[in-house]
């Protein structure tokens, strides 16, 4: 059952995958910049079928094209673009919460905690998810990302403290440099999390090792 349809929920636009299962583990996976509701499936194609799967188009316009989960103008220094902050992706996440519980509430399903996977922007998405709201939040994958700045508080509480992170990274990536993968591994395990590190020999995507490694991660 991997057939995929796009719905537009709540003023948003999902690409979703619904499980064999009745009251199935919900994954959210979240596109990086310039991504869309298409982006995450060359990831979710193989993922067990116990997932609903749900992936959102971000809110807001990105350059050249697509959309980005924080707001991105001509005030927005060059400098900037590449280091978004919790203050930037906090809107975001709250926004990603609300719509998991009323898409699964309006499916009858219950999703108090659900898994989530991102890449890029999305896996800092995925950080900010993870360390401000622990309780909702089981498995989380962080594919070719990085922890935002801001979320040292959080980190400092031990906020994944019994959370397995799955972080897969790039040795030859010159967006999110394998360096700032690094820094965030060490982050992850200060905030209390037991971390699976896998690098492949790719630039700014994901490797055949990540991959399936990915895979056996998210199997129930």
């Amino acid at each position: 059952m991997n057939k995929t349809e796009v719905i537009s929920f709540n003023g948003w636009t999902l690409r979703v995958r619904q499980s064999t299962l009745e009251n199935p583990k919900v994954l959210l996976m979240i596109h990086g910049i310039t991504g869309d509701e298409d982006s995450m499936w060359v990831f979710g194609r193989k993922f067990s079928t116990s997932y609903l799967i749900v992936s959102p188009r971000a809110p807001f316009s990105a350059q050249p094209f697509g959309y980005s989960w924080r707001e991105v103008n001509a005030q927005t220094p060059h400098s900037d673009f590449g280091k978004p902050s919790l203050d930037m992706l906090l809107p975001s996440a709250e926004s990603l919460i609300k719509l998991i519980d009323e898409y699964t509430a309006s499916l009858k399903i219950e999703a108090h905690q659900f898994d989530v996977v991102g890449f890029s922007q999305g896996a800092a998405m995925v950080s900010v998810l993870g360390l401000v709201y622990p309780n909702r939040i089981g498995k989380m994958a962080v594919l070719a990302g990085f922890v935002p700045f801001g979320l040292e508080d959080y980190i400092a509480k031990k906020s994944l403290a019994g959370k397995h992170v799955f972080v897969a990274h790039g040795t030859k990536d010159e967006t999110v440099t394998v360096d700032r993968a690094y820094a965030s591994v060490e982050l992850f395990k200060q905030a209390g999390a037991d971390v699976k590190f896998v690098e492949d020999e790719v630039g700014h995507k994901l490797g055949a090792n990540g991959m399936k490694a990915l895979e056996e991660y998210l199997q129930y």
